[in-house]
């Protein structure tokens, strides 16, 4: 893959993200590279790189509408060393076009989504109403906030961060929850000594609230206008 466009000059973000582009089966593809590097403690629902621990980037990478690959694991470890990196990270899919990004601040806490919502409802549908295996996640969330969290702060983190996605859906008028896989990635400062470890992320915590309206108004800002 080959960068887009390089960073704005003097721009100094946690998550600086990196677009690039590829060709594949004669499509043109984008995805998006943040090169966090060392220093990060990650949770992740994604399927490369998911659960907790120490990563170093994450890639978002868009696929083609009716993706039928079945290991997207060694798909996306490719594409990451195409784009330069290796070791541990986080790699999350989605048909939408990621290049139409949107980016949030909030006190420290930055976000990035990329989303699709052509397929679509809420997570407690009916059995009957289940449409069989869902493709590539369409709402796809990557939080960096410059604090350590300790494991279940982490936990709690995801948590706020769907609750922000669902307000922000519903703040645009859409009746849905999110997509049927939808993915999110939080990424917190490793701890260090001396340094506070906080123990939870809910909305009404300092840092939680900060990554709550960081994900709303980026979740908002990329969603297709109804």
């Amino acid at each position: 893959m080959t960068a887009l466009a390089p960073p704005p000059r003097g721009a100094v973000h946690l998550l600086d993200v990196q677009s690039l582009t590829r060709v594949e089966n004669g499509e043109r593809l984008h995805a998006l590279l943040w090169r966090a590097g060392s220093g990060w403690r990650m949770i992740s629902s994604a399927v490369l790189g998911g659960g907790i621990g120490a990563r170093s980037w994450v890639l978002n990478a868009q696929v083609s509408h009716g993706y039928r690959r079945t290991d997207p694991d060694r798909h996306l470890t490719d594409l990451a060393r195409e784009a330069g990196v290796g070791g541990e990270g986080v790699g999350l899919m989605t048909a939408a076009d990621v290049s139409r990004h949107a980016v949030a601040t909030d006190g420290g806490v930055e976000a990035v989504a990329t989303a699709g919502v052509s397929v679509r409802g809420w997570a407690a549908a009916p059995e009957e109403t289940r449409a069989g295996t869902a493709g590539p996640g369409t709402i796809n969330i990557v939080v960096a906030l410059p604090a350590a969290l300790t494991d279940a702060a982490l936990v709690n983190a995801v948590a706020t961060a769907t609750e922000a996605k669902v307000q922000a859906l519903l703040d645009a008028g859409y009746d849905c929850s999110g997509t049927p896989t939808d993915a999110v990635c939080v990424a917190a400062r490793a701890p260090r000594p001396g340094e506070e470890t906080h123990g939870f992320a809910g909305p009404r915590s300092p840092w939680g609230a900060r990554l709550a309206r960081a994900v709303h108004g980026a979740v908002g800002a990329a969603l297709p206008v109804l």
